[in-house]
């Protein structure tokens, strides 16, 4: 069955109802599907304790702001209810259970094949994210251990692993609010940590960083860096003396090059130091229970959550030059090929600014940009 419409939203989580919202207030019709069967299923499945890293008045979507009674960081559910009125405020009804199979151009058209529907648009949103599929877990014995090992995807609570050891892999910012979800819950968390890191304080003298690094944006990230290391330093102190290393460039030249985030700081170095959680190098591999680390250190455990992060999934679907999708490592606003023959992507920048402000911004841009198109060739 052919569906036709004027703009095609592929996932309706955080980007796609952003850009559904921006399209709707320029009256711009659009259809939007999502493959799982509610909207934002990412936050819906996060696990209990998570909290916004960023400011809600750097959080909100085009048209509206968050509640007043919410707190400065609102929690998992805070934002589910959040998401949940957008939705019905901009009247967004998503084709669920609907997966985009492949996108590609026929004509001055595209043609998106679903688990449903084949359809047909002048224009496309792919708005999947760039946390669309879950790194599979793999580590050398594994099937050896006879615990439970689960993707930090799916951890919910920390009360699930009372009395446990658990290790969790990487010192992202999941993996870090885990180990302290762990700790407050009774069990005994570890970290393994893969890699050098770069670790900022959530919050300076009460300011979010985020809101303090709007105040850089224009400057180069290596002199910002340069610039607030000092304070850095006086506020984080010294983490290699906690079995951490430090990444040889500056958390914004972390995000503008490497397109990867710093941890953002709310308490797991504090824990760290009082030897609630314990630091472990890499996984070398696993026999049993017993983990042994590339260090030639081994432990036993009785569980592992990995924080190993996710793939971006658009690529394998689209049916466009894959060199396009090198613009998806820089803004919108330097992108070579912005919505180039009707194609756009929402969403998958990282921004030093904060993720959802990004969403926000390019769904209100891409939304512009469709309608200066219909108005020019309608």
């Amino acid at each position: 069955m052919l569906k036709e419409t004027q703009v095609l939203i592929i996932g309706a989580s955080i980007s796609g109802m952003a850009s559904a919202a921006s399209l709707k207030k320029r009256g711009i019709a659009y259809n939007i599907i999502e493959k799982q069967q509610h909207t934002a299923p990412t936050w819906k499945n996060h696990y209990d304790r998570l909290h916004l890293h960023t400011s809600k008045k750097l959080s909100g979507l085009p048209y509206k702001s968050f509640d007043k009674s919410v707190p400065l960081y609102p929690s998992r559910q805070q934002v589910v209810d959040y998401l949940a009125d957008y939705q019905k405020e901009f009247d967004i009804n998503p084709d669920f259970n609907t997966e985009a199979l492949s996108v590609k151009k026929h004509d001055h058209h595209w043609l998106t094949e679903t688990s449903g529907h084949t359809y047909k648009s002048k224009y496309v949103i792919v708005a999947t994210g760039p946390f669309g599929k879950p790194k599979p877990v793999q580590f050398k014995g594994m099937e050896t251990f006879p615990g439970k090992i689960l993707h930090s995807y799916g951890y919910k609570t920390g009360k699930d692993f009372k009395g446990q050891k658990v290790l969790v892999v990487g010192f992202g910012n999941s993996a870090c609010e885990i180990a302290i979800d762990l700790f407050e819950q009774g069990a005994t968390p570890s970290m393994s940590v893969r890699s050098a890191v770069n670790v900022v304080p959530r919050d300076i003298f009460g300011i979010p960083i985020l809101q303090l690094a709007l105040l850089m944006n224009f400057i180069p990230a290596k002199l910002a860096d340069k610039m607030n290391a000092p304070l850095i330093r006086l506020l984080v102190g010294d983490i290699t003396g906690l079995g951490l290393k430090k990444l040889p460039y500056g958390p914004l030249e972390q995000i503008e090059k490497h397109g990867s985030v710093p941890l953002l700081d709310i308490g797991t170095i504090a824990h760290i130091r009082k030897g609630h959680i314990a630091i472990r190098s890499n996984i070398d591999h696993i026999q049993h229970n017993t983990v042994h680390f590339q260090d030639g250190s081994h432990d036993n455990f009785d569980a592992i959550v990995a924080g190993i992060g996710y793939y971006r999934d658009y690529a394998e679907i689209i049916e466009v030059d894959h060199t396009r999708f090198l613009d998806l490592n820089v803004s919108v606003d330097k992108q070579k090929h912005f919505g180039k023959d009707g194609l756009y992507f929402c969403g998958f920048w990282i921004s030093p600014t904060g993720q959802i402000r990004e969403i926000a911004r390019d769904a209100q841009k891409i939304a512009r940009d469709i309608s200066q198109k219909i108005t020019s060739n309608p």
